[in-house]
């Protein structure tokens, strides 16, 4: 692999290995210390570097050692996570735990300060977006619902999108992740040790990460990407305890469907 001379003279004792983890479309390298990011040049990958940036002392995220763009490749260079993944087998066999630790990570975004927030991800935007993956052939058809499309749902990504624009909910802003699903979460008992995965994240809706954790928590517990793994002893609504909210379930529906076109 080709790798831009200033990342090579930081990673030269490092012996990185593939992370398979996870349906990024990025190369994924770890070492012990370090993890090098390797993907298609775009304004999500921009944005994740700004964002590492902006959230250094605010919150557990990766420190970034260095980012150089060539041939439309980006190459981001951080440190590496202190702790396991949400989805780890340790988290999963515990589902009370698994739900104070997400619960603990969406309490900790929520709590950074906006004011000053360098990455707008609200609806106006995103609805943007997702105009401009239908129109550019950016949507994986292959990757949604069942339900999302066809007979019972939505004839194309075009009449999800207008939909989407007909049905905006009023929306309360925080610091959103973006892309709060267990594979972006790291823990250490019951508190988050690190967040990655930061090319979505800004300021948005409170339930767009809602609706991500939850799709993700069901997701894992029914096999969908861990076949060993049961929902033995999952009950979603102690989620919504650690919370101390009620699920909104339209909302959840909503943000499900939008992350359809992304």
């Amino acid at each position: 692999m080709f790798l831009p001379e200033k990342i090579k003279s930081l990673i030269v004792d490092e012996k990185l290995e593939t992370d398979t983890v996870g349906m990024s479309e990025a190369s994924v390298l770890v070492g012990e210390n370090k993890v090098l990011k390797v993907q298609d040049y775009t304004e999500e990958a921009e944005n994740e570097y700004r964002m590492l940036r902006f959230l250094q002392g605010k919150l557990p995220v990766p420190l970034p050692y260095a980012h150089e763009v060539a041939d439309g490749k980006s190459y981001l260079l951080m440190s590496k996570c202190m702790g396991q993944m949400a989805c780890s087998r340790a988290y999963m066999e515990n589902p009370a735990v698994l739900c104070r630790l997400l619960a603990d990570g969406l309490k900790k975004l929520w709590r950074v300060d906006i004011a000053d927030c360098p990455s707008d991800q609200s609806l106006f935007r995103k609805l943007d977006m997702a105009e401009y993956n239908i129109v550019n052939g950016l949507v994986d058809l292959d990757n949604v619902e069942p339900d999302t499309f066809g007979e019972n749902g939505f004839q194309n990504p075009a009449e999800l999108l207008q939909w989407l624009r007909e049905n905006k909910p009023d929306e309360e802003l925080v610091l959103s992740h973006g892309d709060y699903c267990l594979p972006n979460i790291f823990g250490v008992c019951e508190e988050v040790s690190g967040f990655i995965d930061l090319g979505k994240t800004g300021i948005a809706d409170k339930w767009c990460d809602i609706a991500i954790c939850y799709r993700s928590l069901s997701h894992n517990y029914s096999g969908r990407y861990q076949k060993n793994i049961t929902a033995t002893g999952f009950d979603e609504t102690k989620f919504f305890q650690e919370l101390g909210i009620e699920p909104n379930w339209e909302k959840i529906r909503y943000y499900i469907l939008l992350d359809e076109l992304f």
